[in-house]
């Protein structure tokens, strides 16, 4: 069973009133991206046997969640925390736990897997 993904922004606005300003917004656009040209996807696809147990996250949307952190500045796992806390720009974000056990599960050849996506995605973006 393959989860379909979407991207919770449907359009942005910019505006300088303020109303509805957040510092993120920016950042929020990279999911938007990834999602747009495959990366999320094809990354889903690399990665469908990494989970131990049914779950909620998406190891591609996990994997996208952690990229998208670290561009935003991010240094260590907890700052995901940043992205979590808003969720009508990023969705469900993964807890620490389940981007450590994601991290934990990639070997060398779930990194080859992971290169080819980015790959694909480059191709097609």
């Amino acid at each position: 069973m393959r989860v379909k993904l979407s991207s919770g922004i449907a359009s942005v606005q910019i505006a300088a009133d303020g109303d509805g300003l957040t510092s993120r917004a920016g950042t929020a656009l990279l999911v938007g991206l990834a999602d747009r040209v495959g990366l999320t996807g094809a990354l889903s696809d690399a990665l469908w046997d990494v989970r131990e147990r049914r779950g909620v996250h998406d190891p591609g949307r996990v994997l996208c969640d952690l990229g998208v952190m670290l561009a935003d500045g991010g240094d260590c796992l907890t700052d995901l925390g940043v992205l979590r806390d808003q969720q009508v720009l990023f969705g469900v974000v993964a807890s620490d736990a389940t981007a450590w056990r994601l991290i934990h599960a990639l070997g060398e050849e779930r990194l080859d897997a992971i290169r080819c996506a980015r790959s694909s995605a480059r191709a097609l973006g």
